[in-house]
């Protein structure tokens, strides 16, 4: 496996966004049917933020050298700003963690959080936050994330987590 930028990688949009649209995609109570803003097409076009290599927001794509089919991109996660509009514009966020269905439980999803933190302390960000539907914190919580609060947003029940970037990085050098 290897980690990769999208801006390297620029055509995996479609496959990213069409995972997206499929796991977050479904119109929440606040939005109706024919709401547009979830759609593979806008999706593609709002990833194309994302094409930076020396700054944020950012993408970091896992990918998986399979024989007879080349290098396929299993796993994506962001690094971006303001995901929620009730935090401020500044803060930097987690977001879009997502593993192919066939890739799951291997680890690769903490590998890739792993290579967001480090891109996040590349860009000299202190701390990052991340919004999840899993209320006990799931893999967050054992990689040291803490909750910050239950909130309701767009309709959907979400826990959100803090990581202090030195805390982790001063964590894990006292395990090695």
């Amino acid at each position: 496996m290897e980690l990769v930028l999208l801006a390297d990688k620029p055509e995996a949009i479609p496959q990213i966004a069409k995972w997206y649209n499929d796991e977050w995609g479904t119109p929440t109570l606040n939005q109706g049917a024919n709401d547009s803003s979830r759609s593979t097409l806008t999706l593609e076009s709002k990833l194309k933020d994302y094409l930076n290599r020396d700054k944020l927001p950012q993408i970091l794509l896992a990918t998986h050298q399979d024989e007879g089919c080349g290098t396929q991109v299993i796993a994506s996660a962001q690094l971006r700003f303001q995901e929620m509009t009730t935090y401020p514009e500044t803060s930097h966020w987690l977001g879009g963690v997502y593993v192919d269905k066939a890739h799951r439980g291997k680890a690769i999803g903490q590998c890739l959080i792993n290579g967001i933190l480090d891109l996040a302390r590349q860009h000299q960000v202190s701390e990052l936050y991340l919004q999840t539907e899993d209320h006990s914190g799931g893999l967050y919580k054992k990689m040291g994330w803490k909750a910050v609060e239950q909130v309701t947003y767009h309709g959907v029940k979400v826990l959100v987590m803090k990581l202090k970037l030195n805390d982790f990085y001063c964590e894990q050098q006292r395990q090695a």
